[in-house]
């Protein structure tokens, strides 16, 4: 009886070294967006951030406040990736309701909804300074 070979079902990333695994990787993350782009929420914020990033320069009155007001644009968005990174996996589990899916699926929601309150606070802080202090 012959052992199997424990390197047939090795993610072939693994192996990768220097500017391959680097380019392997980004090649991996344009299709992590590309999945995004196909979820309506993270389609909503992406076209949002096209509006706010430009924008962000014209409001910020530091390069401080510029990088917040893009941090928080962004930190946004990758939440959302996450969230719906927990949600895929959670449904490749099984489709069937099970409270513990329930629980990590409302808690990567919360986790959007607090980063989306974030962002929107670092917004309203800045356009205050810049128009009405």
């Amino acid at each position: 009886m012959s052992t199997p070979d424990p390197t047939l079902h090795v993610n072939p990333q693994k192996a990768r070294k220097g500017l391959d695994r680097l380019w392997h990787a980004t090649l991996y993350s344009l299709n992590g967006l590309k999945a995004g782009w196909g979820e309506p929420a993270f389609r909503m914020e992406a076209c949002l951030a096209i509006v706010l990033l430009p924008l962000a320069f014209i409001v910020g009155q530091s390069w401080i406040e510029t990088a917040l007001l893009v941090a928080g644009v962004l930190l946004v968005m990758i939440v959302e990736l996450l969230n719906t990174a927990v949600e895929a996996a959670i449904d490749r589990i099984g489709p069937e309701w099970h409270d513990l899916s329930k629980r990590a699926k409302d808690m990567g929601s919360a986790a959007v909804f607090l980063t989306s309150l974030l962002a929107g606070g670092i917004w309203l802080a800045a356009l205050w300074q810049r128009f009405f202090a």
